[in-house]
């Protein structure tokens, strides 16, 4: 598939596409966050076919745009829909719909709308994810698809797919800090009373059996460890801070975050390098101290696990996005 050439010189047009069922939050959210990023984006919300769509509440939403917007769209959005309103194959609307897509569009979905875009064929072969609730009827339905149930959200190539409910949140501030860089989409953050980027996965949402009532959490670690993420913290050095056995702290730091403590480490060290690299101008071998590693070349090495790209790549892209 062709990569997106979003057009200069005016805002990205994004269309979000609102299907029957559909929950009034999630229909919302790109309006929300896209919508308060300094006028880079018209966000124009449409249906297949221009008609009222039924939300799975107790009220219809009127849209003022049919499918034709999906035709000069640069991004479009599919919204989610409660899961009893997925429908085993796409209506020949919907399908129509989506067939005026531009080839070069990127392509996002939130939540239960995986499956759409998985029932028209457009996840084949690529990594997704959607809601944890829905992740075994998912796999049985598309096994061609590769399913992430631990993430918020995926970006393969043009197609973004994300996790349950306010992950559409976490998606859209993405789609910001991936086109314009950290700095508008902090901002964006910020003005929607929303956190910037948040820690783990969907695991730590997953129903757990609730904690006994006096037990201790790992909240207040995981903030003394963020203030120190130049030295060489260990596991040790973690649960002693929070006055629990390695073996304690290690299941319920992953109980509480998703990830093990090492994991979350390194994916803390990395958001910070990122950050570095896009807002100033330090050498590569002075953000890896600044954010733990022990060399540039570490740097490289978890940097380029994480996103695909080296230090001077990602600070060539996003330093001219700022």
């Amino acid at each position: 598939m062709p990569d997106r050439q979003p057009r200069p010189g005016r805002p990205e047009r994004v269309a979000v596409l609102a299907l029957d069922g559909a929950y009034p939050f999630e229909l919302g959210i790109p309006s929300r966050i896209l919508g308060a990023a300094d006028g880079r984006y018209e966000v124009i919300t449409c249906s297949v076919d221009g008609r009222p769509v039924q939300t799975c509440a107790d009220f219809t939403i009127g849209v003022a745009h049919g499918p034709e917007v999906l035709d000069t769209a640069d991004t479009v959005i599919v919204t989610s829909m409660a899961p009893a309103r997925i429908p085993d194959r796409l209506p020949a609307e919907v399908t129509a719909a989506l067939a005026r897509i531009r080839p070069d569009a990127r392509i996002v979905s939130i939540c239960t709308a995986a499956f759409v875009l998985a029932e028209a064929g457009l996840l084949d072969g690529r990594r997704a994810t959607t809601h944890w609730q829905m992740t075994d009827l998912f796999r049985r339905s598309y096994p061609r698809v590769e399913l992430d149930p631990d993430v918020l959200f995926v970006a393969d190539g043009r197609m973004l797919t994300s996790a349950g409910a306010a992950s559409g949140v976490d998606i859209c501030l993405h789609i910001v800090r991936t086109d314009h860089g950290s700095e508008l989409a902090n901002a964006v953050a910020r003005r929607c009373v929303v956190p910037p980027f948040r820690d783990g996965g969907q695991a730590q949402y997953i129903e757990q059996p609730v904690p006994d009532s006096g037990a201790a959490g790992t909240a207040a670690t995981r903030a003394w460890a963020l203030d120190r993420l130049d030295r060489p913290l260990t596991l040790a050095d973690l649960a002693g801070h929070a006055r629990m056995s390695l073996r304690t702290f290690a299941r319920r730091f992953n109980d509480e975050v998703g990830l093990s403590p090492g994991r979350w480490l390194i994916q803390q060290r990395v958001a910070r390098a990122r950050h570095l690299l896009e807002a100033s101008d330090l050498p590569v071998d002075r953000i890896a101290a600044e954010v733990g590693f022990a060399t540039g070349a570490s740097l490289r090495q978890h940097l380029h696990a994480a996103i695909g790209v080296s230090p001077q790549a990602y600070r060539r892209t996003f330093q001219r996005a700022r």
